[in-house]
């Protein structure tokens, strides 16, 4: 077993949800992340079904795809998957759009599907959300190593490849101490002033709580001051979709074929040209037909999908282009399995399960 925090941090590490897109509601959903774990369920959608599989296989944390708290819930009842995994004491993670985004995720898998080179692109690019913090603190001179070390062992002062870091300036402080108060520092009732060390360092979103406790703990102030500035994202070229090259020219039902083999797919919903060789395509899993004019105007001759509208698809077909739709959640299993391989080579303690009971709610008869 291991605290459900060491699978959130890894899946942070794959799939940061800073990539998400702003609408989404990616990551821990329900749970605590002190409980221990030890079975992992992945499933696209936490339905009645994954529920009752997630009971049968005493699952303690469920890995759904898509997010089954999306909008604000106004009541859980008995019937709700969600109630049943509150009261079981499951965790729920969600990484829908952020896996999506991610290097090897989603539309990578997709990408992969269609035999795109390797230096696909994405075809729309994502707007990262911050994924820092800058803490600035003061702390007397005599106590700022040991505010800035509590504050490293929590979790802030990483910069890629290095640890502890900070900026360190001195200044003057000043305070007066009202009636009640205990300074560490001068005496109460009168306007005091105290050399002190400010602090600045770095620290992930995800460690917030957790160094301001430290800091607190350490800080020898009974009120320390302190700032927590959120920085901006800076572009990454990080993004939905993929678009290339093939690595060979292929005829479409060549691709079609292999489209079925790597889904794991009996049939395709295919609109536009059905025969001739391309040499370009994209993709983009879910329901993406709003980026279909991404991929005209990069010049896409086949469009990989989960589900189009209908004049979409006629709009792209009048244009020579391919659309090939595997419904919607057909476009996106696939990725478990692989996300699954890489969460036991990070965390084999864990038992990681793929839904037996998870499947797209469309049949073709």
């Amino acid at each position: 077993m291991l605290p459900l925090r060491q699978l959130t941090d890894v899946l942070e590490e794959i799939a940061p949800t800073r990539y998400a897109e702003p609408w989404d509601n990616v990551g821990l959903l329900v749970g605590d992340l002190d409980q221990k774990i030890s079975n992992v369920l992945f499933t696209i959608d936490y339905t009645p079904a994954v529920t009752q599989e997630s009971r049968d296989k005493h699952c303690d944390c469920i890995i759904a795809y898509h997010p089954p708290i999306f909008d604000a819930l106004k009541r859980i009842l008995s019937t709700s998957p969600i109630y049943d995994a509150i009261r079981r004491g499951v965790a729920i993670y969600s990484p829908h759009t952020a896996l999506d985004v991610a290097d090897g995720g989603t539309n990578d898998m997709l990408a992969d599907a269609i035999d795109l080179c390797p230096d696909r692109q994405p075809l729309r690019i994502t707007d990262a959300k911050a994924a820092n913090y800058k803490l600035v603190v003061f702390a007397p001179r005599n106590a700022a190593d040991k505010v800035a070390e509590a504050m490293f062992a929590a979790g802030a002062g990483r910069i890629g490849n290095y640890t502890s870091c900070s900026f360190r300036s001195p200044g003057t402080g000043t305070f007066f101490g009202e009636e009640g108060s205990n300074p560490a520092v001068g005496r109460a009732g009168q306007l005091e002033q105290a050399e002190e060390v400010r602090i600045e360092t770095i620290l992930p979103i995800s460690r917030v709580e957790q160094v301001i406790a430290a800091l607190k703990q350490a800080h020898p102030y009974e009120e320390p001051a302190f700032d927590l500035l959120q920085l901006a994202a800076p572009p990454e070229g990080r993004g939905q979709g993929r678009i290339a090259n093939l690595a060979a020219p292929a005829d479409r039902s060549a691709i079609f074929a292999r489209i079925k083999k790597e889904l794991a797919l009996s049939h395709l919903l295919i609109a536009g040209p059905t025969t001739g060789m391309i040499t370009r395509a994209a993709c983009c899993a879910g329901s993406c037909g709003d980026i279909l004019n991404d991929a005209i105007a990069q010049k896409a001759e086949l469009y990989l999908t989960g589900e189009m509208r209908h004049h979409d698809a006629l709009r792209a077909a009048q244009k020579g282009i391919t659309v090939v739709a595997s419904l919607h959640s057909n476009s996106e299993r696939a990725v478990l399995k692989r996300l699954a391989s890489r969460l036991r080579e990070r965390l084999p303690q864990l038992e990681f399960l793929l839904s037996e009971s998870d499947r797209d709610p469309f049949t073709i008869q």
